[in-house]
């Protein structure tokens, strides 16, 4: 199989390493300090067994690959513009395209029915160049359920977790992604293969969409911020909201928040991913993890002034720090 992974952060670095250390070849496509990094060292992982490192084919312009059967897309919502817009060669016929990505997709309503079955998202597709260049009935869908961190210019720390869902975006599973599940259970992962993998994007969105931005703004860990009722009793009612929203469009949460908040305390002075972009001084992941649910929420004629609140309170954080 003929795999491409497109950014080489700390999802896609150990989801590519753990792939080349099961033998399957792996290409890259990175830049800058990353790039460099590939060439000279391939994809470096550390984990229980230490500190590896596995050659890669890594490369700054996707036309150099041409065509994949896998093209493995973990970046963040800011930067998916620049990747629809350069993945053309990667991708053929027969390509299956596999999202490791926080929040909801494009693609969400595609594989959607009901009254919104089809429905595009502006608020992370604005103006449609995501869709006309990574074909929906060529998706993956993938919620990764793992703890990792970037120790250096690709090289990823596995902390804990190993856990990845996948499914077909608008239908069935086929074929292909029955492949692409054997490559990644022989890779080591924990993997689950959904037939509604909406419904799992949305539950992992539900269970931090919360402590993201609310640590973003504050800059706590969820410790602090689940040990404050006020800010806690705030992160309930967003979460409440988004159930709602969920209920409506097909999409049921089977926890409550403080069954979901429990599990969260137990993972002590945790400093979620939004936190630490802010500290990074990189653009934030906001509108595939509010935006999108305000969006859906106007669709669905759900009300939802608490996540609004949030929305525009971590939007004009980030605006005013230049991360929006």
């Amino acid at each position: 199989m003929k795999i491409c992974l497109y950014g080489a952060g700390a999802v896609g670095g150990l989801i590519g390493a753990r792939i080349a250390a099961s033998g399957q070849p792996v290409s890259v496509v990175a830049r800058g300090s990353t790039l460099t990094a590939l060439q000279r060292d391939g994809l470096g992982l550390r984990d229980a067994e230490g500190l590896r490192h596995f050659p890669v084919r890594a490369v700054a312009d996707p036309a150099e690959l041409g065509p994949q059967d896998l093209v493995i897309v973990a970046v963040k919502e800011p930067a998916m513009a620049t990747v629809a817009a350069a993945i053309g060669p990667l991708i053929g016929p027969a390509t299956k395209v596999m999202t490791a990505m926080n929040g909801v997709p494009w693609w969400f309503f595609d594989g959607l029915s009901g009254p919104l079955a089809g429905a595009t998202l502006g608020s992370v597709d604005p103006a449609g160049e995501l869709r006309s260049h990574i074909p929906s009935a060529q998706v993956i869908g993938c919620v990764v359920h793992i703890a990792c961190a970037t120790l250096a210019p690709g090289v990823s720390l596995h902390k804990m977790g190993n856990g990845l869902i996948i499914g077909d975006a608008t239908g069935p599973t086929t074929p292909a992604t029955r492949a692409v599940a054997d490559v990644l259970t022989a890779a080591g992962f924990e993997l689950t293969v959904s037939d509604r993998i909406q419904r799992d994007i949305w539950f992992k969105l539900w269970g931090n969409m919360t402590m993201n931005p609310v640590s973003a703004i504050t800059g706590a860990t969820s410790d602090r911020i689940l040990d404050d009722e006020l800010v806690e009793a705030f992160c309930v009612r967003v979460m409440e909201e988004a159930a709602a929203v969920g209920e409506r469009i097909g999409c049921p949460v089977t926890q409550s928040p403080g069954e979901r908040n429990a599990v969260t305390r137990k993972l002590g002075a945790m400093k979620t991913s939004m936190l630490q972009d802010v500290e990074a001084g990189r653009a934030l992941e906001i509108d595939a993890l509010l935006g999108v649910v305000h969006e859906i929420a106007g669709k669905a004629g759900v009300a939802v002034p608490n996540v609004a609140a949030l929305l525009g309170l971590v939007r004009l954080f980030a605006r005013t720090r230049g991360l929006y």
